[in-house]
């Protein structure tokens, strides 16, 4: 599903962040990232959610090489992967009701017909009531916030969905919930999950298997 090969990147050739790393996650499989803070495990589930392009390495999805990232990448691609990142206030346009923000992936594919249906079956999975879904992210709590997040990152339904630090910033009882709902949508559809964290015991209970970051490559942790 998706294999990342020796890859290197950063935001300054100088001073690049992940170095010849690679990292493998199999069709329908859950694997834990583990790393402390800064190490670049967010710069690489950027690179594998195709939002930033590497500076060397290759990434293959699905069986096909990748040659385009961000806006070059193309449309199929693209909607295969959702992400979901640990800030929602940074990844949410604060101009959007949640029920826009939700929509919004579906909007811009030309799907408009798909929204009524489809926010009306992920609101109550991700815990949004009907009031919720009209108010703004400035009117809700970061735990509702990210409610919507998650609803925004399945509704396009991808086959990899990646979780970027997504329960940081939660308390237990929302982090049980948005992993429920991330493991309900991955038995019903198949999809893998990439889940980058530094919480060794969530990512353990959550995934197949964790793996750890290391000085030069990504290396297995055994579970249990």
């Amino acid at each position: 599903m998706l294999e990342l090969t020796r890859i290197t990147a950063g935001y300054d050739r100088r001073a690049l962040v992940v170095r010849d790393v690679s990292l493998s996650v199999g069709y329908g499989e859950a694997v834990g990232l583990l790393g402390p803070s800064g190490c670049g495990k967010s710069t690489l589930a950027k690179v594998a959610a195709l939002l930033h392009r590497p500076d060397a390495g290759t990434m293959t999805l699905d069986g096909t090489v990748v040659r385009g990232w961000r806006h070059r990448a193309p449309q199929e691609r693209r909607t295969a992967v959702g992400v979901v990142f640990q800030q929602p206030r940074l990844s949410a346009d604060p101009r959007l009701s949640l029920r826009e923000l939700i929509a919004q992936p579906l909007r811009s594919t030309g799907r408009r017909r798909e929204v009524p249906a489809r926010v009306a079956e992920l609101a109550p999975l991700v815990g949004l009531s009907e009031e919720l879904l009209e108010r703004r992210p400035h009117a809700v709590s970061d735990g509702q916030l990210q409610r919507a997040c998650l609803a925004r990152a399945l509704v396009l339904r991808p086959g990899l969905l990646i979780c970027d630090e997504m329960t940081a910033m939660l308390d237990a009882s929302t982090t049980a919930a948005l992993v429920a709902v991330v493991e309900t949508y991955r038995a019903e559809s198949g999809a893998a999950l990439l889940a980058v964290g530094h919480d060794r015991v969530l990512l353990e209970r959550w995934c197949d298997r964790t793996v750890r970051w290391g000085e030069r490559s990504v290396e297995r942790v055994p579970v249990g």
